[in-house]
């Protein structure tokens, strides 16, 4: 019996990843103060300011996260100077 454990050489973009992880980040966009310390830490790349351009009550751009190729490691909201990041169990 064959099994396929492997992806073909490609880049990221092309192999989602995102379904290896346990936690996923949820952002609070009222607390986010979009000074992109968690596109700077996350090893993956994957925060970024929302594509809508959307702002919180403050006025800011709020950041988000790419699920697709999060793995859930938690770092972005270890080092959210606003706590607006919580890592939760996925279902």
């Amino acid at each position: 019996m064959k099994h396929n454990l492997s992806v073909k050489p490609n880049t990221t973009k092309k192999n989602k990843t995102g379904g290896w992880r346990t936690f996923t980040p949820v952002f609070d966009n009222e607390k986010c103060i979009a000074c992109g310390n968690c596109a700077i830490i996350c090893p993956e790349n994957i925060c970024c300011p929302n594509k809508k351009g959307k702002k919180n009550k403050s006025g800011r751009v709020y950041y988000e996260a790419d699920l697709d190729y999060c793995k859930g490691c938690g770092i972005c909201a270890e080092n959210c100077p606003a706590k607006a990041i919580e890592m939760k169990l996925e279902k």
